[in-house]
């Protein structure tokens, strides 16, 4: 916290972005237009070109790698950052979007987190579930199903709390 004011993390995954002047202007325009102020970025796999990572300069960023990103140095599978005092485990995910949720907090346990941020199935999801919130700020890019692109932004002061952004 800040202040009186809650810390704010912009949350993304699955942007699916080759590095090029319409991407960077793309993720700028996303964390000044929509989500600012922000103090720090998540990003929850496949980025997919890891040139893109110096977008975040300024911010205080965690990364992990997805199915779709390429082995980078210094970028990791999963991570827990510890953010206030609160645990946040971040990963990509795999497989069906059924059963992901158990799949990536096994990964985590037996790891005391309160927050699991992840990606895959760009599908947004908010919701607390064996005292975790589950945080899938879907894709900003790629909707697939979805009826709108969306992106995260988590707030932290007392507690953790999640919120969607549908973009327009």
């Amino acid at each position: 916290m800040i202040g009186d004011l809650p810390l704010r993390i912009a949350v993304f995954s699955d942007t699916h972005l080759a590095d090029s002047v319409e991407a960077r202007a793309f993720f700028h325009g996303l964390v000044k237009n929509v989500l600012d102020p922000v103090d720090m970025i998540l990003h929850a796999g496949d980025l997919v070109d890891p040139d893109l990572l110096d977008v975040f300069e300024g911010y205080t960023a965690h990364v992990v790698r997805g199915n779709m990103d390429p082995a980078a140095p210094g970028i990791p599978v999963k991570k827990v950052i510890d953010i206030e005092g609160f645990k946040i485990g971040l990963i990509h995910g795999w497989g069906p979007a059924e059963g992901i949720e158990e799949r990536i907090y096994r990964e985590f346990s037996p790891l005391p987190i309160d927050c699991l941020v992840y990606g895959h199935s760009h599908v947004p999801v908010c919701h607390e579930r064996h005292g975790v919130l589950f945080f899938n700020p879907g894709s900003a890019t790629d909707r697939r199903n979805m009826s709108c692109h969306t992106v995260g932004l988590l707030e932290i002061d007392k507690k953790i709390r999640g919120t969607l952004i549908r973009l327009v």
